[in-house]
């Protein structure tokens, strides 16, 4: 009866360890975005309200503009985003 746990056990403990031995993760928002790149003169952003493709001379948030810097853009008050 013992060895039967004892069987049981170790191949518990296989199963658990075999579906942690494949690396796979759960997909997530953030991959998906990152899933579809920017296109060409492009810099994908992940700013607090969602991921942005961002390009030299488009609109951009004033208020936001501590979150650019993060990509090195700066947003003037004109409201247009530049290169730092």
């Amino acid at each position: 009866m013992n060895c039967r746990l004892a069987i049981l056990a170790v191949a518990a403990v296989t199963a658990a360890g075999a579906g942690s031995v494949t690396g796979a993760s759960p997909v997530t928002l953030t991959d998906v975005a990152y899933a579809k790149p920017c296109s060409s003169g492009y810099t994908h952003a992940a700013l607090s309200w969602g991921h942005k493709c961002l390009r030299v001379g488009q609109f951009c948030k004033r208020s936001a503009d501590r979150e650019y810097h993060r990509y090195r853009f700066h947003c003037h008050s004109s409201g247009r985003l530049t290169r730092r």
